[in-house]
Formats: C-alpha cells, structure tokens, sequence
C-alpha cells in the first residue's frame, strides 16, 4: 500500500488543531500536530495593569475561564505575598469542580461516546444500545448530559454572575461571600446532578463506585445488573471490544500540579493541595514532588522567535516569526518537564494523588485512550464528593470573611505563578511586575503540554507519540485517529474533519 498522507482539522475553542499523519501499510508512521492559531493573550496583557487579568484570562479558553481565572489570581497573590480567608479558597474551589463535572461529562457523553454510533459498528451487537444512548441530540444519555450539565454551571453563576468569563476572583479572596441562600441553592444543584449521576452513569451509588480499588473489583462491579445497564457500563464494554484500552499510550510519564488549593494551608508558600500532585516518572516508577523550576518551553519546531534549548516561563518569550515550509509547523510550543515529554490530563491527576483503582488500572494495562476516558468519569465523581465538602464546610463557616483587602504597600513589583488542575489538566500561569505593570505573562496550559510539536532535541509530543503504530482500517475514513484524539480531550467542542488530495470529508456519525 502506498504511503497516505492525511490532515486531520480540529476546530476548537481556544484555537484550531490540525493533526498530520502518514501511513504506511495501514499503520501510523508519523506524526505531526499543528496549532493553526496564533492569539497572543501573552501580549495582550504585557504593560497592563496586573488586576487586568482578573478581566483578560478567563477569555482565553470558553470552556475553562473558572481554572484561567483561579490561576491567573494565585499568580497574582503569590507574586504579592497575600494572604486568603479560607472561604475564598472554598468557593473558588466549589465553582472550579462545577466547572470540571460539566466538562468531564461532556466531553465523555457528548464528544467521545457519540463516536462509538459510526456506521462502521451497525453490525455489532451493542449497537442499537449506543444509538439509544449516545446519539447526537437524539440518545438518551446525550439529551440528559445537556441538560444536567447546564445546571451544574448555576454553581459558578451563583457566585461569579455568569458563565463562561466570569471575573468573580480577585487577589485576596472573591467578590461575592457565601450565605445560606447561595449555599441551599448550591446544594440542591449538586444533590440533583449526584442522584442522576448514580442513576443514569453508574447505576449504583456514588460511595459504591468511589470504594471500587482495583481492576478485579470494577470488572466483577461491571457486571452486576445495575452497573452494567448504565451508561459507564456500555461504553466501557464498547470502548474495550474495540481494543482501545491497548491502543494510544503515549509518554510514560504524567504531571499534575495537585487539584484544589487546601482552604485551611493556603498561603506562603503556596503548596498545599488537597490532593497532591507531582510527576511520575515512567521510566523509574518514582512520583516526585513537584518543582515547577524543572518546566521548559521550546519552540525549535514552533512559528515563534528562536531561541536555544527550552526556556522556564519567567524567563520564555512569545515573539511570532510565521516561517511556512520549514521544519517549523506549529504555534504550539514544546512544554517539558525536566527535560521529559509527560502526558497530563484526569488519568495524570488520580493516579498521582493515589487513586487505588486507576493506579491498578495503570498497573495491569498502561496508559491508553480508554484510561483517559474512564478516569474522566471517576475524576467527575470525585469532584462531586469534594463539592459537598466545600458546601459544607461554608455552611459551618457562614461567618468567615470572603476577602481581604491587600494593603497598598503589598501590591508591589515582583513576579508569581498560579498552579491548578483544569479540565484537561495542568494548567499554569506565571507572571512579572515590573513599574506596576505587567511586563512578562506566560500561560502554559494543558493541550500545550500534550498536544506539543517536536522539542529542540527533536522529540515528539504526546499525542504525536500517542499515535504512532496505531492501525486504521480505512484511511478515507480514520475513525480510530478520531477515538484516540477525543480520548484527550482536545476540547469540548470540537469537529474533525479529515483532508487528503484537496478532499475534505466530514469525520463522525
């Protein structure tokens, strides 16, 4: 078989992906992703004052504005040593969890699960369940994650007044303080998106699946009535029958920058999480404490100015420099940590913080597009136990102050980062005061970190790796590349379509 070359465009909402692959006897052999975007948030804000970005960071992504805006604040914070009531922590912490079940159903429901109605799957036997279920405005479980997803995101609304690009944080706390009506409201959505969570996803109780710790307990679990009619049932069956649980690995090793900032730690120096994150190191099996010191850009393969080997952000620069037909085809930089290509995202975050039954997973089969896609699920019901925590932890504290106000000696020149674990994973911000503005802003966030070109030593990013050996049956119609890419998570709303001689064809059923 000759040697086909497809692009694949992903239309996304922070910016537009294009992945290039060639295949060779019906395997990838090559692997490119291009960021076909360039937007310049970095630029926009240098010489601003730095509450700008109270206003400016949450527009960079309409999808994950709560995670911009939270890290955008920390940075802000740490860079003037300021203190933050408890309070402000939990709702902060609150509304970054709603944000993130909205998200993980989503893309779970939404984008990866409709994938699985392709005509290509008509003859199997589970294919009129994945058409009642996952059919595009049509199945079951895709009309119910609109709606209830909708509903969760009134969490956020509560306290920050809208959704998506709230502003509602500030350095020193938030600018609505919590009472009983926000809290009763707060919880009523929560109880209300929990109950159908169990009915409808897990067919079980929340506490039920939490317990499961090992693959002997979840596919003894999956078996059971109740489970096996439910949504994370089918498409855990589904997704397994199709061999994606060994296909799209990738990088060995995982970053997390740990998940919700720890209400009653929080402070200088700016490390305690409430669950913690680190890097795990593939090659050693070792997880490491986390030393942000160790994060490098490079931008050898990246339409921006060059400079040698990889940069840390307080010291990266973002100059365009659009060279086409050159080794150099991405506005994407090369985000490395110690040097190492590393993968991030729910499956980096769980298994890093401990979970027992994603690091038995892990363990047993390795990192793959299934993984990612489970630990999505088991991420969202984490993330509601954490919510009823923060809720009631500001009920017992209605008192509390929600802000302090900074002393106006305190917002002084210097420089800071923000650290959180968004939707798709590690996400950073990092910036320097200098004269009272802003004179450098660098975000590296999680697609940057997985869906990275080649670095200055000319490694692959993750994804790039991710999809190298995998078989596609059909290249005019690829939908196993499809499979893998939405497993990341690339974003949220996201269309693929694939291009080959000056064809185009719509991807997806």
């Amino acid at each position: 078989m000759a040697r086909v070359e497809l692009n694949m465009e992903l239309n996304r909402v922070e910016g537009d992906l294009t992945i290039n692959v060639s295949i060779e006897h019906g395997v990838i052999v090559d692997a490119k992703t291009v960021g076909t975007l360039y937007r310049g948030f970095e630029q926009i804000l240098v010489g601003r004052s730095p509450r700008d970005a109270m206003v400016i960071t949450p527009r960079v992504c309409g999808i994950c504005g709560t995670a911009h805006l939270y890290a955008a604040a920390l940075a802000l914070e740490q860079a003037w040593r300021l203190p933050v009531p408890p309070n402000a922590t939990r709702i902060r912490n609150l509304c970054l969890m709603a944000e993130g079940i909205q998200n993980d159903l989503r893309q779970t429901f939404l984008f990866f699960a409709p994938d699985f109605c392709h005509s290509r799957y008509a003859d199997n036997p589970l294919f009129d369940d994945l058409m009642a279920n996952f059919e595009p405005f049509k199945g079951a479980i895709h009309r119910q994650t609109l709606s209830i997803t909708r509903r969760v995101l009134e969490i956020v609304a509560l306290f920050g007044g809208q959704w998506p690009h709230s502003s509602y944080m500030l350095p020193g706390g938030v600018v609505t303080p919590q009472d009983v009506r926000r809290v009763l409201a707060c919880r009523a959505v929560l109880d209300e998106v929990v109950t159908w969570f169990e009915q409808y996803m897990l067919g079980a109780p929340l506490d039920e699946w939490l317990d499961l710790a090992s693959a002997d307990e979840l596919f003894a679990w999956l078996e059971r009535p109740g489970p096996a009619a439910a949504a994370l049932g089918l498409m855990t069956r589904f997704a397994r029958s199709l061999q994606l649980h060994r296909q799209g690995a990738g990088t060995p090793h995982l970053l997390s920058y740990g998940a919700w900032c720890d209400p009653e730690r929080w402070g200088p120096s700016y490390e305690a999480y409430l669950a913690p994150g680190g890097f795990y190191d593939g090659d050693s099996g070792e997880i490491r404490p986390l030393d942000q010191n160790r994060i490098a850009e490079h931008v050898r393969h990246s339409w921006f100015r060059r400079y040698p080997g990889g940069l840390h952000p307080f010291e990266g620069e973002t100059v365009p420099d659009y060279q086409p037909g050159t080794d150099r085809y991405t506005w994407a930089k090369a985000p490395r940590y110690d040097g190492k290509v590393v993968q991030t995202g729910p499956l980096a975050e769980l298994f890093i913080a401990g979970d027992a039954l994603i690091r038995d997973l892990y363990k047993n089969e390795g990192g793959s597009a299934w993984l990612r896609q489970f630990a999505r699920v088991r991420r969202a019901a984490l993330e509601m136990v954490q919510a009823r925590q923060m809720l009631d932890e500001l009920a017992a504290n209605l008192d509390g102050p929600h802000y302090l106000h900074p002393p106006p000696e305190a917002e002084v020149d210097g420089q800071g980062y923000g650290l959180v674990m968004a939707a798709r994973g590690a996400l950073g911000h990092w910036v320097r005061i200098r004269n009272g503005v802003i004179e450098k802003y660098q975000i590296v966030t999680p697609t940057a970190w997985n869906a990275s070109p080649r670095d200055s030593a000319g490694e692959m990013g993750h994804w790039e790796r991710s999809l190298i050996g995998l078989r596609v049956q059909d290249p005019e119609d690829p939908i196993e590349v499809g499979h893998l890419i939405r497993s990341h998570d690339p974003c949220l709303v996201c269309t693929v379509h694939f291009l080959e001689h000056g064809r185009r064809q719509s991807f997806g059923p």
